[in-house]
Formats: C-alpha cells, sequence, structure tokens
C-alpha cells in the first residue's frame, strides 16, 4: 500500500503543484504587458487564465498533503525531523499561495481589467492624464513567486534527500 500512496503522492505533486508553479511564475511577465497595453486584449485574457490555472491547481493541490500522510503513516515516519521540516515548508508554501497569491494576482487582473485602456496612455503611450497603473504589483507577484516556488523546490529536495533513505544514496 505505501508504494500506492507514494505514487499518487509524487503524481499529485507533479500534476498540482507544477502548473501553479509554471503559471504564477508567468503571471508577472505578462502583468507587465498588460499594464503597458491596456487597449490590447490578449494580456489580460492569458492573465485570466493563468489566474484561473492558480486557482483550480491549488484545489487539486489538497491531494499532495493528503496522500503525503498516507505515505508517511504507512513508512511510520510520521515523527521525522525531515518530514516535519517538509510539512512546515508546505505550509508556509499553502499560505503564500492562498493568502497572498492568489488575492494578489486577483486585485492586479481587476485593476487591468478595469483600465482597459483608460489608463491615462493612448495607443502610442503618450499619458493623457496623471493616472498610471501600479507597476510595482508585477514585482510583488514575482517575488512571492519566488519564494513560493523556492519553498517547493526545498520540499522537492527533502522528500529526495531524507535522512534514512531506503535508496543507499
Amino acid at each position: 500500500m505505501t508504494k500506492f500512496f507514494l505514487s499518487l503522492h509524487v503524481l499529485a505533486a507533479i500534476s498540482a503543484v507544477g502548473p501553479v508553479a509554471i503559471a504564477a511564475s508567468m503571471f508577472p511577465g505578462v502583468l507587465r504587458r498588460a499594464q503597458a497595453a491596456p487597449w490590447d486584449i490578449a494580456p489580460r485574457a492569458t492573465l485570466r487564465t493563468l489566474h484561473r490555472i492558480c486557482r483550480v491547481y491549488a484545489g487539486v493541490g489538497v491531494a499532495v498533503p493528503v496522500f503525503g500522510f498516507a505515505t508517511a503513516s504507512s513508512l511510520g515516519v510520521l515523527g521525522s525531523a525531515w518530514l516535519v521540516t517538509s510539512i512546515a515548508l508546505t505550509g508556509c508554501a499553502a499560505v503564500i499561495l492562498a493568502l497572498l497569491l492568489l488575492p494578489r494576482q486577483e486585485d492586479a487582473l481587476n485593476a487591468v481589467e478595469a483600465a482597459d485602456g483608460a489608463d491615462g496612455r493612448t495607443p502610442e503611450g503618450r499619458r493623457t492624464d496623471d493616472r498610471a497603473p501600479d507597476r510595482r504589483a508585477g514585482a510583488r507577484l514575482a517575488m512571492l513567486t519566488g519564494v513560493f516556488n523556492l519553498l517547493w523546490a526545498t520540499v522537492t529536495i527533502l522528500m529526495i534527500i531524507r535522512p534514512g533513505s531506503t535508496t543507499g544514496a
């Protein structure tokens, strides 16, 4: 049963965390393009899609710790320091995603959609008034995404190089 739970855990991690990591990483760059050309609908559509991917796969990602706990329980390692550390880092990543990344992505998407060509620039880039989009939103999202991805990379490394590994490596 351990191999079954481990297989489901790894498949869930790849299938759920991977898309969130990629979509969240792409979001800031597309946001900058959308802010630079608010009359262009393509970046806005891409932002909506990337945000939807992050939201949906974040929900699917709940399966990762569920199968992880099942695997750890069947291996008898629930109290191991490497596992407790992995659980804590996973919790931090989940908090960053749910409480910081997703809401800020939604706020940025709403701001871009509200601007919809009314940000004070003409298609040629000339200013027509003093309003300007929050250019730092993309940088903050990129930083949060980097922290999120770094946490997941650390958890992955802990899972591979865990103390007492049966691989002998």
